[in-house]
């Protein structure tokens, strides 16, 4: 028997909350929101809240715990996604609609040391894109496709 099909959020910086809340309530999927303080998140039977301590990586070290092949991670940390994917995630998607994939994990893992090497040396190298409606759409969609293909 499959493990039931849920939503986990990495809630802290995550943009699409309300996108994640209302994919939710019409697809009956439930939503845990993990973060390090507490957040206001809707009443309702299908979402929770779970508030970890402040140690470092408590909200991730719970989420791992919590993965298996019916979880659908949201987050855009990417060791997140990483230890998520090991640990047997059904789906791990970024808050943008980028799915991450055992394909995918390790070169976005080797990007995201290279871009901490050349920040630790001083480079400039910028951000990321600033958020946009493109990033909220892409996710829906993603979103979506991952409960689609998880209920099947």
């Amino acid at each position: 028997m499959a493990p039931p099909l849920r939503i986990l959020v990495d809630a802290d910086a995550c943009p699409v909350k309300d996108e994640i809340y209302r994919v939710a309530w019409r697809t009956e999927v439930p939503v845990t929101v993990v973060s390090n303080a507490h957040l206001r998140v809707p009443q309702h039977p299908l979402i929770a809240r779970v508030v970890v301590d402040d140690g470092f990586d408590a909200a991730d070290d719970w989420i791992v715990e919590a993965t298996d092949g019916g979880a659908i991670v949201i987050t855009a940390d990417i060791l997140l996604a990483d230890r998520c994917l090991k640990a047997g995630a059904g789906a791990v998607v970024a808050p943008n609609g980028r799915p991450f994939t055992s394909n995918s994990i390790g070169s976005a893992v080797a990007v995201r040391a290279i871009m901490s090497d050349l920040r630790a040396g001083g480079d400039r190298i910028g951000g990321p894109p600033p958020f946009g409606k493109e990033d909220r759409s892409r996710f829906l969609s993603a979103l979506d496709t991952a409960i689609t293909r998880l209920r099947r």
